[in-house]
């Protein structure tokens, strides 16, 4: 018996989703996008299987909408009916199937033929002809939402595409393997405005080479950190090695006595030449006592050694995320304000290269936190750019919240960098003990002072200090 469920399943083997989804892929300007990185090329196609699996269930439901459900169940009760009861029943059917059906017509001239109706097999012809029926309107509907899906599909990876040609210097910067999570930042849709603002702070950041700098140099710095948990113990590797072994016929090394025929010397066969001798031949064959040839060779086989090495030295840790604590005061509006959201851009694209996570920690008098490389971590960079900056400082709290950070797993070994005017008093006793904690278990703390007035006692907690004002000159301090 068929049911709605079988009609349902067709969807799988009638192709439309797969033919949807290649003619997708043809399109020019995908392919090119697709073929630019094999980031977004992973990216993209995991959008679309995670679509394809979407509108299969969305499809599936096709056949409970009203119409098909009354003519499916017509079907089944149609088919389950013996053959005379089909036969007093047709006029009823059509009757039917004139308000539910598209093969009313067709079901019409079947029954008009004066032969057909009292024909043995007229039933089972006319639910054949029936059944193909509802087959091509459920075909033809699942296209119709095949179609109507797939035009929102490409709208959406035009978007994309739109978004990553509008910024150029995302995707020249990152790793060309790298490059999905861009793919995957840039459904959002950007406005004109929201376009000029990330071209304006692009722009400053290439006129501000000091910037840049800082950012590589953080970038960098993360390749230079042991792992602090690896030791100097002997490990055990597979080596290949050779053994001397008897087993190996190289070479005759001498004479002993054994019970090996195929090694046997000559001289032991004359006890087989005279049968009253015989008898001693198989007491020494016994009691291993016959003169055999002894052989010995080389055999290389596999081995685990002990090797003694300096695994403190190799063993590099991952790189971490980046942690970007960002003084958005009073005192830092104008130039600072400007050096502040341009490094932070700039570091946001090292993180997306790098597949590295990149949260930031706004603070005034009040905490504001994004995370720019999350999916929608575009909007967020958005709103961070445009964000104004006004009120106090307060240093205290944004140290917290990052060290309540560098305690999760997702960014355990993060590099904190903090820009500020460093105008505020120096943290507590007991903010700078988890600092040194920290510190211990190989997180780094930076710092960027874009102020002439900073308090030195505050900026001396950093094991990195760059200072970076309007004047060209920028000086590295290693505390």
């Amino acid at each position: 018996m068929l049911d709605s469920l079988q009609f349902g399943l067709m969807l799988a083997e009638s192709g439309v989703l797969e033919e949807a989804v290649r003619e997708v892929m043809l399109r020019p300007q995908l392919m090119m996008i697709a073929e630019s990185s094999p980031g977004i090329q992973s990216s993209m196609n995991n959008q679309l299987h995670k679509w394809k699996n979407q509108i299969r269930a969305k499809l599936s439901k096709v056949t409970i909408e009203q119409k098909f459900a009354e003519e499916i169940a017509l079907y089944q009760q149609s088919i389950e009916l013996d053959s005379h009861a089909f036969t007093q029943g047709i006029d009823e059917l059509l009757l039917q199937l004139s308000v539910c059906s598209e093969f009313y017509s067709q079901a019409s001239e079947l029954v008009a033929h004066p032969h057909h109706r009292y024909s043995p097999m007229f039933q089972s012809y006319f639910c054949n002809q029936w059944f193909d029926s509802i087959a091509q309107q459920l075909k033809q509907a699942q296209a119709d939402e095949v179609k109507q899906h797939k035009q929102q599909l490409l709208a959406d990876l035009y978007q994309r595409v739109e978004t990553l040609e509008a910024m150029p210097e995302m995707t020249e910067a990152g790793n060309p393997n790298k490059m999905g999570r861009l793919w995957d930042m840039a459904a959002a849709k950007l406005t004109k405005t929201e376009l000029n603002l990330l071209k304006q702070f692009s722009a400053f950041l290439k006129s501000h080479k000091g910037l840049q700098d800082i950012a590589e140099k953080l970038g960098r710095m993360a390749d230079q950190v042991s792992d602090p948990n690896s030791s100097n113990a002997p490990v055990e590797e597979p080596q290949l090695v050779e053994e001397q072994l008897e087993q190996v016929t190289d070479d005759i090394v001498g004479v002993h006595e054994g019970d090996d025929l195929a090694k046997l010397l000559p001289s032991e066969t004359l006890f087989l030449a005279y049968p009253e001798l015989e008898v001693i031949f198989y007491k020494h064959l016994l009691d291993h006592q016959l003169m055999n040839y002894q052989m010995q060779g080389k055999q290389r086989k596999l081995r685990k050694v002990k090797t003694y090495k300096k695994a403190a030295e190799q063993a590099l840790l991952d790189k971490g995320p980046f942690i970007l604590a960002i003084d958005s005061s009073g005192s830092m509006q104008g130039f600072p304000e400007k050096c502040a959201k341009a490094l932070a851009y700039g570091l946001m694209q090292i993180a997306l290269a790098e597949q590295r996570d990149c949260y930031v920690i706004m603070f005034s008098t009040e905490l504001i936190t994004y995370q720019l490389t999350k999916k929608d971590g575009l909007r967020e960079v958005l709103n961070f750019l445009s964000y104004s900056f006004h009120g106090g400082t307060d240093m205290p709290s944004a140290l917290s919240e990052a060290i309540k950070q560098m305690h999760k797993d997702q960014y355990k070994n993060a590099d904190l960098l903090v820009l500020s005017d460093f105008i505020a008093p120096a943290p507590p006793e007991s903010l700078l003990a988890q600092i040194e904690q920290l510190k211990q278990q190989k997180n780094r703390f930076h710092a960027v002072n874009l102020s002439s007035y900073g308090n030195p006692q505050l900026m001396s907690i950093f094991d990195y200090l760059w200072d970076y004002t309007r004047s060209p000159i920028q000086r590295l301090f290693k505390r």
